[in-house]
């Protein structure tokens, strides 16, 4: 996730007849691979088109009122403690990453991500207490990492032997995150990522282009299965872990600037087709995503694509999902998340807005995924103190919730498994804020209209970073239970004033805070005048009773 080098707008429909191409090119051995697998293709009323699932599906009601999932983005890349996409930046001479590795592990011709892998070891990795915890700060839904784009299965995979139960922790993860979920009363999910791999994992393809060692290829150019007798990966075949050498930089290539640019201009498009001449990789994709969907029977799966992978290979993963959840609920009770969805595309999937805002009401429920910190585990974050506070992270709920919207917030794990003090400490007081207001989030939908006040937000992926900081006179509304709700993005000093509610918006007969505390108002032209007490909290709530008002 994140850091996606993004192709010209005139680039986007080429791109898009390849991937529909060379993923129609490689449908018939997927769907055939499927066909003769031990899971079979699911038969059921959705059909593996966009009509048919748009005709097919309906968000459930369990998704709209959950409101806060919590997901831990967590997997071998949380290791060296450094942040978002160590498997491939450590292979990048000039990047931090890079000058890490080289101090820490060694040369990644000698060192690569395959080691880093078998180093994650879990020994502080409690499920059940995670879990509970996540269960106590509010979320109602719990995502697990299934495969990252450094290609390790982090489940009992049937179809792919780098998993972890072969490599590093030697267990279960998804498979104990989902007993632990289950065990919680939560909805379980299960995020996948792996379609990317083969393009994101050819830096460990190249050399340093400077330097001592200037010219030597990398650990996944030369390792083949051979190479791994009487070794820790032995009988493993470190070509299907980084792929194949699909975009592999030129000899030559002499100077850092100019293997940056090859990679970027190359591998690091966000591309959603599978490698040329190379049909197996996506049918492999559909093996395991299936193999990952029938063992676990996950309520919400996270793709991180654009729509989705590989053309009709994705249509046909989607549709078998919705198929297998008819079989299991009696009907489409799951949801299948993915991005920058087109109309006809959102109206069979939901819609997932990366670390990104909507700035209005939208009509169908959609999500946006965001991290307390880095996806993957950086140590910095808590040198520096640099986690996003419980009163960001509320703010972002209020914000999302009244535009009919989820938040998935990922807690950043280091690879033992544990909570740092800080992440627990943030996880800890959203809980006492949820315990004190949910009756104003979970199970409530929109009003009228979102909210007001001067913060504009921009749309879209991405723009979190470039938010400016709420005032109180940004407030946030939201129904529940025939009440209305106010909730206000920063505490105000004093009295304030919502101007949505002049007497001609209904009638407001009673206002109290979370608790039954009565609130002192009066309403007229103007607004709905309030006279909140001193040192109210983060992100206060009133509850508005009275006529008219929804």
């Amino acid at each position: 996730m994140t850091i996606k080098v993004e192709m010209e707008e005139r680039e986007k429909p080429m791109i898009a007849r390849r991937e529909l191409l060379m993923g129609a090119a490689a449908l018939p051995f997927a769907k055939a691979a499927l066909a003769a697998s031990p899971m079979g293709v699911a038969t059921g009323p959705i059909e593996a088109s966009w009509a048919g699932l748009a005709a097919g599906y309906r968000v459930p009601d369990w998704f709209r009122d959950a409101k806060f999932g919590i997901w831990a983005h967590w997997g071998p890349q949380s290791v060296p403690a450094q942040g978002d996409w160590y498997g491939r930046f450590m292979y990048l001479q000039g990047h931090p990453m890079y000058a890490h590795h080289l101090r820490t592990y060694g040369h990644p011709a000698d060192t690569g991500f395959m080691e880093i892998q078998n180093r994650w070891t879990a020994e502080r990795w409690d499920p059940q207490a995670l879990v509970d915890r996540y269960k106590a700060a509010g979320a109602r839904y719990f995502m697990a990492l299934g495969c990252h784009h450094d290609n390790l299965d982090c489940y009992d995979s049937r179809y792919h032997p780098w998993n972890s139960l072969r490599v590093g922790p030697k267990r279960d993860v998804v498979g104990q995150f989902e007993r632990a979920a289950r065990k919680a009363g939560l909805k379980f999910g299960i995020s996948n990522h792996a379609s990317h791999a083969w393009h994101w994992y050819q830096t460990a393809y190249g050399y340093d282009p400077e330097g001592p060692r200037r010219g030597e290829r990398y650990d996944a150019f030369r390792l083949t299965a051979a190479d791994g007798k009487g070794r820790w990966w032995d009988g493993l075949d470190p070509q299907l872990l980084y792929t194949g050498p699909h975009i592999v930089p030129p000899a030559g290539i002499s100077s850092i600037g100019a293997m940056t640019r090859f990679h970027d201009e190359t591998s690091g498009r966000w591309v959603e087709h599978g490698p040329p001449m190379d049909a197996g990789y996506a049918a492999r994709w559909l093996l395991r995503q299936v193999d990952l969907v029938e063992k676990y029977r996950p309520d919400i799966v996270y793709m991180d694509n654009y729509a989705l992978p590989f053309g009709p290979i994705g249509l046909e993963a989607a549709a078998d999902y919705y198929n297998r959840a008819v079989d299991w609920h009696g009907g489409t009770e799951v949801v299948l998340t993915a991005k920058k969805l087109l109309p006809h595309q959102a109206a069979g999937l939901v819609d997932d807005v990366e670390r990104g805002f909507v700035t209005d009401i939208r009509d169908r429920p959609w999500q946006t995924c965001t991290c307390l910190g880095d996806w993957f585990y950086n140590e910095a974050r808590l040198r520096d103190r640099s986690y996003v506070p419980a009163e960001q992270v509320i703010q972002r709920l209020a914000d999302v919730v009244s535009k009919n919207g989820n938040l998935l917030l990922s807690v950043p794990q280091p690879g033992d498994g544990s909570l740092d003090t800080e992440a627990g400490r943030i996880v800890d007081e959203i809980g006492r804020w949820t315990a004190a207001n949910g009756e104003a989030i979970f199970g409530s939908r929109p009003w009228r209209r979102f909210g007001e006040g001067p913060t504009r937000l921009e749309a879209g992926m991405q723009t979190e970073g470039a938010a400016k900081p709420f005032t109180a006179q940004d407030i946030r509304f939201t129904t529940n239970g025939g009440a209305l709700y106010a909730l206000f993005l920063k505490a105000p000093s004093g009295p304030a004033t919502i101007t949505a509610l002049p007497r001609s918006a209904g009638r407001v007969e009673r206002a109290t805070l979370p608790g039954g505390r009565p609130v002192p108002f009066r309403q007229d032209g103007g607004g709905l005048q309030l006279d909140l007490p001193p040192g109210p909290g983060i992100v206060p709530v009133v509850r508005l009773d009275g006529e008219g008002l929804v």
